[in-house]
């Protein structure tokens, strides 16, 4: 019996990529169950294959668990699609969406025709290049999102606010009176070493309205 031997790359990461051995009878159903257990992802989630030219434009289309507006519109179904029906070119592409509310996607194509090779057991992943990303290591989650909550910028606790040292913060009391760490702060002296009083030593004169020089001048 044929086997399929298919390389799988991921569209947005071209370091990693994954060769599987395949038989041509299989389902897309098992292609896809092996694609996941080849890079580690559970594969439980609503993804289709699309039949592509060297452009990796998408074709017709393969689903697993479609949504209703699909099954309404005749897609097939994975489970019920053998791979050799859908192949006619040697080096067939496919473009393959895992998990459509949080996809990756890959490029899927055809590398080698060959035999079974007596005592395997088959899908079999018999090249790994690379770590795959995490499953959903990029994308939003409702837990990522928790955790950004969690995370929301605190005022006080940012700039270590303790109670205690409100003590040292600059006061104004009752009287108008400046203090500081309950000490009252000097007058400011003028320029002359003296001290500053509103109109200290000074009196207005009757004529120009101006003012006067004290008498003790």
């Amino acid at each position: 019996m044929a086997l399929y031997r298919f390389r799988v790359t991921f569209e947005d990461y071209d370091d990693v990529s994954r060769e599987v051995d395949i038989k041509s009878t299989h389902t897309f159903a098992d292609l896809h169950q092996a694609i996941h257990q080849s890079i580690g992802y559970n594969p439980d989630y609503s993804s289709s294959f699309y039949i592509s030219n060297d452009q990796w434009t998408k074709g017709e289309e393969i689903a697993f668990k479609p949504n209703e507006r699909k099954v309404n519109r005749g897609v097939a179904l994975m489970e019920n699609s053998r791979l050799t029906a859908f192949i006619d070119d040697p080096h067939q592409k496919f473009y393959y969406t895992f998990n459509f509310e949080r996809p990756f996607d890959f490029h899927v194509e055809l590398v080698k025709i060959l035999d079974e090779t007596p005592g395997v057991t088959y899908p079999a992943t018999i090249k790994t290049v690379g770590e795959a990303p995490k499953q959903f290591g990029n994308v939003y989650t409702p837990a990522a999102e928790a955790a950004v909550e969690d995370e929301d910028f605190d005022f006080l606790n940012e700039m270590e606010y303790n109670p205690e040292e409100t003590e040292d913060f600059t006061e104004v009391t009752a009287t108008g009176d400046v203090v500081v760490d309950d000490e009252e702060v000097p007058e400011e002296e003028d320029e002359f070493g003296g001290d500053f009083a509103d109109n200290e030593g000074f009196e207005d004169e009757d004529h120009g309205g101006g003012r006067g020089k004290s008498d003790d001048y």
